[in-house]
């Protein structure tokens, strides 16, 4: 599977400086999106999803200031990385730059290459700090692949597939502080039944925000999978409010649990994306 090229958002009105780093950072393989004006960059930024943002501080409409300080604001936003473009780099900058968590400065005019090395430096620190997941806490990206690979080698081992469907549904009812309440009470759930069934070894981790892998032995994979499932069956409805719980809305858009089991002797997997998408299949 190819690896999906990251996401650079730049937000300045300079349209010279905008069609020089559009063409150099595409031709260093990123994907690049550009806006003009600080509305629109915040727009942009939750639309186009960018891992970086380069932010020049002097703009037609709001400053780069307030652009940063809408962003930090946002959940979706507040931890991507910001790179601040600016003709002068005075003190007071600075300081109001690192008041809003900016991830780096440059000032104008400046030389490509070095942009290009503070652009990766960051985008390296940035995929440091998402190996947990941020509201749950438990190993994500790639911790968890790196755990699948160590376990595919040896004999008889079980993974078990726990997913949360629907809460896109929910969140966009009830909003992502209760939705991010649902994740982590969730997450509580299966790492408190792991304790109480699970060995020392038992691994617990995101192959998505809402899909959960739990690596096992065989034995224990079972009563492992239907104490998760009875679990979290009874507590789904008390995550809506009361006036919500007695809804006639159908099953398909409430909030349930898929869990799935797969095992060693279930096959040969030829790479880790082959067993993922296996395990994913076997949720029902």
């Amino acid at each position: 599977m190819a690896k999906a090229k990251k996401k650079i958002l730049i937000i300045e009105d300079d349209l010279d400086v905008v069609e020089m780093l559009n063409a150099y950072l595409n031709i260093q393989g990123y994907e690049v999106l550009t806006v003009n004006w600080g509305e629109d960059g915040i727009k942009a930024c939750l639309n186009f999803k960018p891992d970086i943002v380069i932010l020049d501080i002097h703009l037609p409409d709001i400053d780069g200031y307030q652009v940063a300080r809408r962003l930090r604001s946002n959940r979706r936003t507040s931890s991507i990385p910001i790179i601040f473009l600016t003709a002068k780099r005075t003190r007071l900058e600075r300081l109001q730059g690192l008041e809003l968590g900016a991830d780096d400065y440059i000032s104008k005019p400046f030389d490509v290459q070095e942009l290009l090395l503070r652009i990766r430096n960051a985008l390296h620190r940035a995929e440091q700090d998402t190996l947990t997941n941020p509201v749950s806490g438990l190993p994500d990206g790639r911790l968890v692949d790196e755990r699948i690979l160590e376990t595919l080698p040896k004999p008889g081992w079980s993974m078990l597939i726990v997913s949360l469907e629907n809460l896109d549904i929910f969140r966009e009812s009830y909003g992502f502080v209760a939705s991010d309440d649902v994740l982590r009470a969730v997450s509580l759930m299966i790492h408190n039944s792991m304790k109480e069934l699970g060995g020392a070894e038992d691994f617990l981790g995101h192959l998505s925000t809402t899909d959960f892998v739990l690596i096992t032995e065989p034995e224990r994979t079972t009563p492992l999978a239907e104490r998760v499932h009875n679990r979290l069956e009874q507590s789904l409805d008390y995550f809506y409010p009361i006036k919500d719980r007695d809804k006639g809305e159908t099953r398909s858009k409430r909030l349930l649990v898929k869990v799935g089991i797969l095992q060693s002797a279930d096959g040969h997997f030829s790479s880790l994306d082959d067993l993922k998408i296996s395990l994913l299949r076997k949720k029902r």
